[in-house]
Parts: C-alpha cells; structure tokens; sequence
C-alpha cells in the first residue's frame, strides 16, 4: 500500500508538469521566456496580456518548477529554471504535430504557403557560416537579440526590416530566424526580402533549438 501511495504521489507531481502547460498563454510565455530572462512586465507586453494575468500564468508555471525567479535591483527577472525545458517544449510541438490533425493542417495550409524554399538547417547554416557564404539576420527584438543570439548574426527587428533594408547587402544569401520554427517573423522577413530582389532563406527552426544543441551562441553586454 505505502508503495501505491508514492506511486500516486509522483504520477500527481508528473501532472502538475502536464497541469501547467494546460494554457496557451503559459506555452507562449515559456516560448518567449526560451529567448531568455524577462521582467513580467516585458512578458505582458510580448504576450499583449497585462501584467496581472501574465503574473498569475508564470506563477501557474513556477510552482510546476519550469520557470525561476532572480532579483536584479528591485526588478524581479523571469527565466526557464533550466535548459532541459527547452527539449520538453520541441517535444510538444513534435507530438503535437504528429497526432494534431489539425496543427498538420495548419502547418501545411498556411506556413508552407508562406515558405516555397526547404528551409536551411543548423548543419548547412553553420557550414555556410564557415565558409562566409550566408549572412545570418536576427529578426527578433532587440532586447531577445541581446539575450543571447547565434554567434555572427547581425539584428534587424522585423518591424524596422522595410525602413532598413538598405543596410543588408545584395551579394550574399541572407538566412533570416526568430523565436522557433513556427514564429512567423522569419516568415515574414523571408517573404519581403524575395519581394525586394534578395536571395533569401529561413533557419529550419530557431534560436532556442539552436541554443539546446550546444552550438555558438553570443550574448550582446
């Protein structure tokens, strides 16, 4: 009896893991939050939720231990409260890819429309990058560029890419990447890039999975 009794204790804690990712918004802010650490009110203002409901969703979060907390002054920072979060939540797109009807419709109705070249891989991007053949654009934030980005790259926040685009050259490839494979900024930036006459491709995912493989990343002071 003592050893069902713990068995249930543990599959009730395993739950609780299951429990938190129960909620859009709570996945959403565990996306973000794999760009890196982000005060809550960053979080509400990426996640367009206010402050009082993205506090409520990361606490929902902490207390499953996928999300910890540091002081920097009297600025509380949210973080993942380790890299292994990061392969958990490529293992829920994966499944949920899978065996979501509906995510595979989604995916081939709407983002292959948006995407009619393969996407380059961590492998090739990272022999290209060898070989200065490929201009890597970050097309995230500046503040999630800031936090950690794929060593090389140059920022260029898709909301400033149509003002700026005098600024990337003509001659070279650019391989545009965001916040995942199904952030659709890389979309988007890949999009008006051919529009304009670039030669241009996205990262087959994006900076988290990179980041998890253990491949050169930077973080800009």
């Amino acid at each position: 009896m003592a050893r069902s009794r713990e068995k249930q204790i543990l599959l009730d804690e395993f739950a609780a893991v299951g429990k938190a990712l129960a909620s859009p918004h709570r996945v959403y802010l565990l996306d973000i939050l794999a760009q890196g650490e982000r005060s809550v009110e960053r979080l509400a203002e990426a996640a367009s939720m206010s402050v009082a409901s993205a506090s409520q969703h990361l606490q929902h979060l902490r207390q499953a231990g996928m999300v910890s907390t540091r002081r920097n002054g009297t600025q509380i920072l949210y973080r993942l409260s380790g890299e292994d979060i990061l392969p958990l939540m490529e293992a829920l797109r994966v499944t949920g890819r899978r065996h979501r009807q509906e995510i595979q419709n989604l995916v081939d109705g709407y983002l292959k429309d948006r995407d009619g070249m393969e996407p380059v891989s961590r492998l090739e991007l990272m022999q290209r990058m060898r070989d200065h053949e490929v201009l890597v654009l970050d097309v995230r934030p500046e503040d999630e560029f800031q936090s950690g980005h794929i060593a090389g790259a140059v920022n260029l926040p898709i909301r400033a890419l149509m003002r700026r685009l005098k600024d990337l050259p003509k001659n070279v490839e650019i391989v545009a990447y965001c916040r995942g494979e199904y952030c659709l900024f890389a979309y988007d930036a890949v999009a008006l890039l051919r529009k304009k006459g670039y030669r241009a491709r996205r990262l087959e995912q994006g900076f988290p999975e990179w980041r998890s493989q253990g491949l050169p990343v930077e973080v800009t002071p």
